[in-house]
């Protein structure tokens, strides 16, 4: 049996869901590669490049910045699950200007998002908003600062459902980042430099992975099963609701990409790093193009 490491770089349904379902249906094992799911979101470039990654965000910023040359093979879907999440009185992103805003530093892809997202909403990140950086994770300390006021707002992530947390506080969801913003987020990614594209392990790793998005679109029930593990703050009923509004319609069913979203998301985070578009779509989303036979 073949076998691969494979690093998630953020936590939550955007990130870990097909893998979870691969593993969970044995997909791995029934297309014979041994995946060992690697928690990489502290890992450095240097140290994440020698597998297979899941974020495909954070490997399109490294090579647009570092020039490590990660090309995607699979794409889960290209609206990230990410949501402004708001105290009451807010109800806009333009109703920003001039709060406090908990949200992932600018050099990070859901930070750099976030910026591309708030300029148009016609904010200056650096200057409108006050911006109080923190790294990733539950978003718990988020929902505390947002119930003590010490924040007015926070970008969180899908460790929750958060029209179910607006609702429970009296809270605003803002905007869904996904909603503004389309890019391949998350799939699966290698290095040439230390994995072939179309090493055994990794097909394996696409096989098995384009099976779980046949799942996510032809089994809710077993989705919204295995979407209660992450949620489990939530009802059904709030994970069913939250399936329907952002998996089932925004997640693929093949792994493959639209190459004009992908120009156009290569665009826009070039031009907010700062960087030149030194790759094309084409370059990058190297996604499959044939289906998985039956099994």
């Amino acid at each position: 049996m073949h076998t691969i490491d494979l690093a998630y770089v953020g936590r939550g349904l955007h990130e870990e869901l097909v893998a979870y379902i691969a593993d969970q249906e044995d997909y791995y094992a029934q297309e014979g590669v041994h995946v060992a799911l690697r928690d990489g979101c502290s890992w450095a470039e240097e140290r994440l490049r020698r597998g297979a990654t899941i974020g495909l965000g954070r490997a399109l910023l490294s090579r647009l910045t570092g020039g490590i040359p990660w090309v995607t093979l699979n794409v889960n879907t290209c609206s990230p699950l990410f949501w402004f999440l708001a105290r009451p009185g807010i109800t806009s992103l333009a109703d920003l200007a001039g709060r406090r805003l908990a949200v992932h530093a600018p050099h990070t892809a859901p930070g750099c998002f976030t910026r591309i997202v708030l300029r148009q909403a016609g904010l200056d990140p650096d200057r409108d908003v006050q911006a109080i950086v923190r790294r990733p994770g539950d978003y718990g300390m988020d929902l505390r600062g947002l119930q003590d006021g010490s924040i007015d707002a926070a970008l969180v992530g899908s460790t929750m459902a958060p029209e179910a947390v607006a609702a429970e506080h009296g809270w605003q969801v803002l905007a869904w980042v996904g909603g503004h913003f389309k890019i391949p987020t998350v799939g699966v990614a290698v290095d040439p430099t230390y994995t072939d594209p179309d090493d055994p392990a990794v097909q394996a790793v696409v096989r098995a992975h384009r099976r779980a998005l046949q799942v996510i679109h032809n089994d809710p029930d077993t989705t919204v099963r295995y979407m209660h593990t992450f949620l489990g703050r939530h009802t059904e009923d709030e994970v069913r609701a939250h399936y329907e509004a952002f998996i089932a319609p925004h997640y693929t069913t093949d792994g493959q990409v639209d190459l004009a979203v992908g120009t156009t998301a290569i665009t826009a985070v070039a031009a907010e790093l700062g960087v030149p578009a030194t790759i094309t779509a084409a370059e990058f989303y190297r996604t499959p193009t044939t289906t998985p036979g039956p099994h």
